[in-house]
């Protein structure tokens, strides 16, 4: 990688079909980095938004992209190609409620019963 590859152009696609960005990064940004600035960046009229980094999951050619990996490390080939900007989409996933597990919890119990007359 010399030059212009330490740098990448990325932009983000939420799930709406808006985009953030694009913005440059240098190739040795954390994915956690990137979350950060997606949050940063998130507009203000979206409803549902991410409230901390571990609400956000950040997907780059059809791969889950790990906080403790690099922009670098996460390249597809296509990233090779001059002037290119790659776009990573954006979920956003809240913890379940503690309400929540226990209905999923219960959902998934047995509900046979056997009646002997």
């Amino acid at each position: 990688m010399a030059g212009n590859q330490d740098q990448f152009e990325i932009k983000f696609r939420l799930t709406d079909g808006s985009d953030i960005g694009p913005k440059s990064f240098p190739a040795a940004t954390s994915i956690a980095t990137l979350k950060e600035n997606v949050l940063a960046q998130w507009p203000k009229d979206k409803e549902n938004g991410p409230r901390t980094i571990k609400d956000v999951k950040l997907i780059s050619a059809g791969k889950i992209l790990e906080n403790n990996r690099t922009v670098g490390e996460c390249q597809s080939p296509l990233c090779d190609t001059p002037d290119t900007v790659t776009t990573m989409h954006v979920v956003v996933q809240h913890p379940a409620t503690e309400k929540e597990k226990k209905a999923a919890n219960k959902a998934t119990q047995n509900k046979c019963m056997c009646i002997i007359l």
